[in-house]
């Protein structure tokens, strides 16, 4: 009914949920979806104080933005419904993304006087800076085709094949093994940021110790064996 705003208690749920999801080693790919026709609809603008952190707030969004992004483990989008403001944020802080072909997204804050300010930094990465500038300063909703074609998410697909292309998505990358993923995660993260010669530096030493672990060793003899490492579900 409030589709899916980021209130004080949709934050404080859906930090509890990831921090739990996060923390059992059964989970190896976390994912977020929707009901109804709303993903998200960013701020919860009938709140006291919009976007102003409340005393009963057990999480931030900047925090569970940063959760996902730094997560170890996979962190997949489902997307079923429409995303404005904020939850065009979680959509671009997913590793990955896909939405159903009839849904819209859009930077619409401008048009109620404020900026997209924190989603910035998840979607500001992933964006031209002329098409960041068109839908920061237009405020204008696009199909989730634009989305995906800019890199926003990852694809748009017929909302009959949603459930099906995140499913095949999520039992490929259930074959890395997870450290591997998780530090795969890193790279995508922290390359970018840095100089050429510290990038060769991180990248050698990461490469390194992950030759010499019992995952890439497992991996390693399934490769020879002919046969699935002990990571992959049966």
């Amino acid at each position: 009914e409030n589709k899916n705003a980021l209130s004080v208690e949709m934050i404080n749920a859906i930090g509890d949920c990831f921090d739990k999801a996060q923390n059992d080693p059964g989970i190896r790919v976390i994912l977020f979806t929707n009901n109804g026709n709303t993903f998200c609809a960013g701020a919860d603008l009938k709140a006291a104080a919009p976007g102003v952190v409340q005393p009963e707030a057990r999480h931030t969004f900047t925090k569970i933005l940063d959760d996902i992004m730094e997560s170890p483990k996979p962190v997949i989008g489902s997307i079923a419904g429409h995303c404005t403001g904020g939850g065009v944020g979680l959509a671009a802080a997913f590793d990955i993304s896909v939405a159903a072909d009839d849904i819209i997204f859009g930077f619409t804050e401008v048009r109620i006087g404020v900026a997209p300010a924190v989603i910035s930094v998840v979607c500001l990465p992933k964006l031209r800076r002329a098409d960041a500038s068109e839908l920061f300063l237009s405020g204008e909703k696009i199909p989730a085709e634009r989305a995906a074609y800019i890199g926003l998410i990852n694809q748009a697909v017929p909302r009959s094949q949603l459930d099906v292309v995140v499913s095949e998505t999520i039992g490929k990358v259930v074959k890395g093994g997870p450290n591997a993923l998780a530090a795969s995660k890193q790279l995508v993260s922290k390359v970018p940021q840095m100089q050429r010669s510290e990038a060769w530096e991180w990248t050698s030493q990461l490469s390194q110790s992950l030759f010499k672990s019992e995952e890439a060793q497992e991996g390693i003899g399934a490769f020879k064996d002919r046969r699935n490492p002990n990571w992959v579900p049966k």
